[in-house]
């Protein structure tokens, strides 16, 4: 088990909140789903880019079962932490933000993104067909979980470039 020091455990709790919040303060209810789009999937994106895999999978997968809990919807929450962390942690693995890479949009960080949404999308359909007990009722919901991850996407690339022209990656690397 790897130690963190009082200073990252505060950042990841930060980091899990702010995916939280995200989440919830703008939802769009979605009938197919009977899930909700929302703003998160575009802070895992830029906390996997900028953050890295550790901080991207619990931020990710925590944030985004805790506001399934706190919004209702507490019977996808279990598979929100697997599906959401492990896009986070995907994410982190792929994209190439470094000490020595300070460049935010690079094709990697962009293949990373769009591996994560891809992920999101696949991961859902699963557990809908789980939850639904047919895979052919989780199909319909693919198309909103896709215009929810590029939602995302753009919403991360927007900000994702202001962040790197404030030069926030200098604060994140001196973690």
């Amino acid at each position: 088990m790897m130690k963190m020091s009082t200073k990252e455990l505060c950042i990841q709790g930060l980091l899990v909140a702010l995916v939280t919040i995200s989440t919830m303060i703008f939802q769009v209810p979605v009938s197919a789903t009977q899930g909700y789009i929302h703003l998160g999937d575009s802070m895992i994106l830029l906390i996997g880019v900028f953050f890295g895999a550790r901080y991207g999978m619990v931020a990710g997968g925590v944030g985004s079962a805790l506001a399934d809990l706190l919004s209702g919807y507490a019977h996808w929450a279990l598979f929100t932490l697997i599906i959401k962390g492990i896009m986070g942690y995907l994410i982190g693995k792929i994209a190439s933000f470094s000490e020595k890479n300070q460049k935010f949009f690079t094709t990697r960080n962009m293949l990373a993104s769009v591996s994560g949404i891809i992920w999101m999308v696949f991961g859902y359909f699963i557990a809908g067909g789980i939850l639904k007990s047919s895979f052919a009722v989780a199909a319909v919901s693919i198309p909103e979980n896709l215009v929810q991850g590029f939602a995302g996407l753009a919403i991360f690339i927007v900000v994702g470039i202001a962040f790197h022209k404030a030069k926030i990656y200098k604060f994140v690397l001196s973690r």
